[in-house]
């Protein structure tokens, strides 16, 4: 199968992100393809790829799926064996459910804080419907890894695609140095030692685009 992902930034593209990690759980060959945001091109360029011109966007043999709820779902249907959602019924449910959340929610947190990797300082002021989404997403991550968090320290024990949906998340809080809860600390650290987490860390911290 012929697979490739077209991303942004990686400093800066918190979706293509999702999607790169998703595609990194299934262990498949794909390409990669990079495609410069925030320029006077980026638009053009992305609707060679994308009707929407934006990313990530994956194009398969089928043709092309350009939302990163809709590529996951894809991966996890191609690929059964590796497990991208958990295995027991109800942590399935819930997985989607937090992906969902964070599909179309959490928007004061994304607006005050974008992803930017190689960020280091914290807000002078977080507004309160920042604090609130923080404070929720706390309690999302706690409710996960009580009730299904035993064997590993991922929200579901083993990686899954709800750790690829909120690693962004992860890098904010670090980037913005949230003080959080324990728990929730120790989840940050999990998607920081995650190799193909680094991976992408590193390729931002190294990157001149944009």
């Amino acid at each position: 199968m012929s697979l490739t992902l077209i991303i942004g930034n990686k400093n800066y593209s918190s979706w293509s992100l999702r999607g790169w990690l998703a595609i990194e759980l299934t262990g498949t060959a794909y390409q990669e393809t990079l495609v410069p945001l925030y320029q006077a091109d980026s638009r053009a360029r992305l609707q060679a790829h994308s009707p929407t011109a934006k990313v990530p966007v994956l194009k398969t043999a089928e043709g092309p799926i350009w939302d990163s709820l809709a590529i996951s779902e894809y991966l996890a249907e191609q690929f059964p064996e590796a497990h991208l959602w958990p295995r027991e019924r109800y942590a399935r449910a819930l997985a989607r459910s937090a992906c969902a959340e964070m599909h179309s929610g959490f928007v004061a947190l994304r607006s005050h804080m974008p992803m930017d990797l190689k960020r280091n300082q914290a807000l002078a002021e977080v507004p309160e419907d920042v604090q609130a989404d923080i404070q929720r997403i706390c309690a999302l991550w706690n409710q996960c890894r009580s009730q299904f968090g035993q064997g590993g320290p991922f929200l579901f024990g083993q990686l899954s695609l709800a750790d690829a949906f909120f690693a962004p998340v992860a890098a904010r809080l670090r980037s913005y140095q949230v003080e959080l809860p324990d728990n929730a600390a120790a989840y940050v650290e999990a998607i920081y030692q995650w190799p193909a987490f680094q991976r992408w860390y590193q390729a931002a911290l190294a990157e001149q685009l944009g």
